[in-house]
């Protein structure tokens, strides 16, 4: 079945420029696969796995993704879809197949299952572009960026919705994704998360919402009132007007959430809607809470949240905002376990996890970030790409996770057809080498990181002489020492590590520069 699957992209993109376009079955790395099941609603009702244990491929384009759905053995085959670059309308068409349903004009995930979509490499952009989930379920969309989707001007796509999902939606598990607009609906734009029409069991996770009039709506009007189980949690909701969710019907759990800057309304439970509200952090915001432009009330559950610098509005027929004296007006019951951070520290822990190309990090539940464990999806494929075997010893790899995963790369120079993002890229065919016979290479983050074991693969033919182990942030030399492979040093909380060739007996080649912890 496999090969079959193989054979028809082949056809599609042709045989020279498979392996570049979409590896199919090639052997990838375990830190480029996405996290093994969800969390908070999205666990339930037999749990959200996406592509787990399917191919994992490749796509730099719109096209490539539809493609890998539509040559699929069926529709629920599961697949890993690994996604690099801009994707946009110009790169974006419809792709017919037996397994899959697709648009020209947004990212469709229709009448399918068992599918994840994952940011990889120098990061994954949908520009102007929605990813529109209708009649699916199982599916996993993780360290994305969705930007600027309009309804009205040019060009349009997903009725202005950043990720939108309808019609009879089950189980999906949206994280660390970064969505935004640069306006509202005068602009042209809409929902940055929208469900509507029988969606149920989700749970948006770690991500941003950002510069739109709308963050999100769970049900479309009142009369749409069968949507529900979705949880929010550590995610941050900046310069919003309004809906960070509007909910209308069913029950949703909203947790450690930082709420910045809504101008007019935040959690507007309506239509016997029920919310439990725990742990949040709300500040420089009106009306954060309560059943807003009409007289259909929804109700709330509150514990632990903190209102900084909030005002409230008086109430009225079509107006009952919960504060200022915020209390419970109802009573949730949420299946799943959960731990919350303490609301004061939800601020700092938001700012270091939420997002896109954060490194995948978490709470801990302790006010502490970790990195999550990803787990590897097995691969196989007669047609595979070859991979160059490593010069260092795997034996010695460490086993712990890849730090540079999500991560920035620079360097002082590079060599013609050799970029720094190479070293990232799980990826021993391709690399970065110097300009010269010296030359460093770094991995940065945004926020400081702790380092104490570095593992420099080379690939075919690469001569490292001498190194420099250094702290890219004040230029303290760490370690230093010959040759490549795992390089350990003190622990040290920084924002880039360097990793500097002093000499080379030829041209270095670094394939993978791998960060750790420990």
């Amino acid at each position: 079945m496999r090969r079959s699957v193989v054979l028809r992209l082949s056809a599609v993109f042709g045989t020279v420029g498979l392996a570049g376009a979409i590896a199919l079955g090639a052997p990838q790395p375990e830190a480029f696969a996405a996290a093994a099941s969800a969390d908070g609603f999205a666990g339930q009702n037999g749990g959200t796995t996406g592509g787990a244990g399917g191919t994992t491929v490749r796509a730099t384009t719109g096209t490539q993704i539809h493609t890998a759905l539509c040559t699929r053995a069926s529709s629920s085959t599961p697949i890993i879809i690994q996604v690099e670059g801009t994707i946009n309308h110009g790169n974006t068409t419809k792709v017919s197949g037996d397994s899959c349903n697709t648009a020209a004009d947004k990212i469709e995930l229709k009448e399918i299952s068992n599918v994840t979509i994952l940011g990889v490499g120098a990061g994954a952009t949908f520009d102007q572009l929605g990813i529109h989930i209708r009649d699916s379920s199982n599916i996993i969309i993780q360290n994305v960026t969705v930007k600027n989707v309009k309804k009205s001007g040019s060009p349009i796509s997903n009725g202005g919705d950043a990720i939108g999902m309808e019609s009879t939606v089950r189980n999906v598990w949206v994280d660390h994704a970064t969505l935004l607009a640069s306006g509202g609906e005068s602009a042209g734009y809409d929902g940055l998360f929208d469900l509507k029409d029988d969606v149920q069991y989700v749970t948006l996770s770690y991500s941003t919402l950002s510069n739109s009039g709308r963050g999100g709506l769970i049900g479309s009007s009142e009369t749409d009132t069968g949507n529900s189980f979705v949880t929010f949690h550590h995610n941050k909701y900046q310069n919003i007007d309004s809906r960070t969710p509007l909910l209308r019907g069913g029950v949703a759990h909203i947790y450690n959430n930082h709420y910045l800057g809504l101008v007019e309304s935040g959690i507007n439970s309506r239509a016997g809607a029920r919310a439990k509200v725990d742990n949040n952090y709300f500040q420089n915001s009106k009306d954060v809470l309560g059943t807003f432009y009409t007289d259909q009330a929804g109700y709330w559950q509150v514990s632990g949240n903190i209102f900084d610098n909030v005002t409230w509005s008086a109430p009225g027929s079509e107006n009952n905002p919960a504060g200022p004296n915020v209390t419970s007006n109802t009573t949730v019951s949420i299946p799943y376990s959960f731990t919350a951070d303490s609301a004061s520290c939800v601020p700092s822990v938001v700012a270091a996890t939420a997002g896109a190309n954060t490194g995948l990090k978490v709470s801990t539940g302790t006010c502490s970030v970790t990195t999550t464990s990803p787990t590897a999806s097995p691969t196989s494929s007669p047609t595979a790409s070859p991979t160059v075997s490593p010069t260092t010893s795997p034996t010695g790899n460490p086993t712990g996770v890849n730090l540079s995963v999500g991560a920035g790369s620079d360097g002082s120079s590079k060599a013609s057809g050799t970029s720094y993002g190479d070293v990232r890229d799980g990826s021993l065919t391709t690399f970065w080498s110097p300009s010269g016979a010296t030359g460093d290479i770094s991995i940065k983050w945004s926020a400081a990181t702790t380092v104490s074991k570095i593992n420099i693969r080379e690939a075919s033919g690469s001569s490292i002489g001498a190194y420099q182990v250094l702290n890219g942030a004040t230029g303290a030399v760490l370690t230093s020492g010959s040759g490549a492979g795992v390089i350990t040093f003190p622990a040290t909380s920084t924002t880039k590590i360097t990793f500097k060739i002093t000499s080379s007996s030829g041209t270095p080649k670094v394939a993978e520069f791998e960060t750790y912890a420990s």
